[in-house]
Formats: C-alpha cells, sequence, structure tokens
C-alpha cells in the first residue's frame, strides 16, 4: 500500500494486468453480482437528471424496472446502487446484436445525448473506491468473470492503473494521476 494524498492506494493496481476482454466475456459484469453499480449522493441526482435522456436508449425491461424502482435504490445495507431487473442485470444494460451487454447511459453519451458517461465505479472496475471519513482506499477487485481481461491485459502488458487511466483522471483528477505514474516508475 502507498498513499497519494487522501487515498490509500494497494499496490495491486500497478502489480496486476488487466484489459477488458469482450469479444469473450460479453460484458457479463453489467449482468452477474447481487448488486448494482455502486453510486455516490452527486451520481443519484444526475440519474434522476438525464434519465428522460437516456430513456430511448434502454430495453423496456430497465425502463420497467425503473419506473417500478426509480434510478437509483438504497440497498439493504444502506448503499447507493443502480436498480437491477429480476435481481440480475442492471437496469441500464442493454445487449447488442451479439448479445454483448453494453451500459445505455454510454450509449446515450457516445451518441452525444448526455455529457455523462456512466456511474465512476463502472468506469475504474477493476478498481474499486471506498470512503471513509479520513481517506479513500484504492483496491483492485478480482473477480473471476473477468479471468480473460486479466490473460489479455498480461499478454498486452497493461497494469490495471494504466487500463484505467481515464476513470482515474476523472475521479481523482492530473495532479494524482501523475503522482501514481511516478511511484508505479519507482515501482518497477
Amino acid at each position: 500500500m502507498f498513499q497519494i494524498g487522501k487515498t490509500i492506494v494497494s499496490e495491486d493496481i500497478l502489480e496486476k494486468d488487466f484489459v477488458c476482454n469482450l469479444s469473450k466475456c460479453k460484458g457479463v459484469c453489467c449482468v452477474a453480482g447481487e448488486a448494482g453499480a455502486p453510486l455516490d449522493k452527486q451520481e443519484v441526482e444526475i440519474l434522476k437528471e438525464i434519465y428522460p435522456k437516456v430513456k430511448p436508449f434502454l430495453r423496456k425491461e430497465g425502463i420497467q424496472a425503473i419506473e417500478d424502482q426509480g434510478t437509483s435504490i438504497v440497498s439493504d445495507f444502506g448503499e447507493l446502487e443502480t436498480p437491477l431487473i429480476n435481481d440480475s442485470e442492471c437496469v441500464y444494460v442493454v445487449f447488442d446484436e451479439n448479445n454483448m451487454a453494453k451500459c445505455g447511459i454510454e450509449e446515450a453519451y457516445n451518441e452525444g445525448v448526455v455529457d455523462w458517461k456512466k456511474p465512476i465505479s463502472c468506469h475504474l472496475y477493476p478498481i474499486r473506491v471506498k470512503d471513509y471519513s479520513e481517506f479513500a482506499a484504492v483496491n483492485y477487485h478480482k473477480w473471476d468473470i473477468c479471468d480473460d481481461a486479466c490473460t489479455l491485459g498480461k499478454e498486452l502488458k497493461v497494469p490495471v492503473y494504466q487500463f484505467t487511466k481515464e476513470a482515474l483522471l476523472r475521479k481523482f483528477g492530473d495532479d494524482w494521476f501523475c503522482e501514481l505514474e511516478k511511484i508505479a516508475a519507482e515501482h518497477k
């Protein structure tokens, strides 16, 4: 572990390799698991605001689930997250012609309809950030459904922090990421 500002960062994000291999996994991270994507309070408000613009990009099952549950929920553990369809896939997931899961919010973003890409927890994956009162923990999350991403990352020699660069910049900013790159260079 090492510290950058008010974050405690796992060395795994420097040492582990990762590149999403959607041709293998078909985006199963959006349909598997026991909970929706983690959200922060600001993202809850963003989802409410952009929902009318994102709605045309969603499946009828997702729209119905949002109409029933809202654009976000509070879990049994008091956590903010995206709702699920039948306790399975995220309400914002859509499928392309190859049955690959994609984010309907990101599809709207790619079309220029909204200016918010998707929840930061999704953008950062496989990095998970847990906020505490005095600091945030930045950790690598190992999930067996991403084994193909680990294999591809190793083949391409892309560490987790490089794969998630855009999201890390979005979350923590340029100065934080520059410090991370310095630490990564020294770590080698």
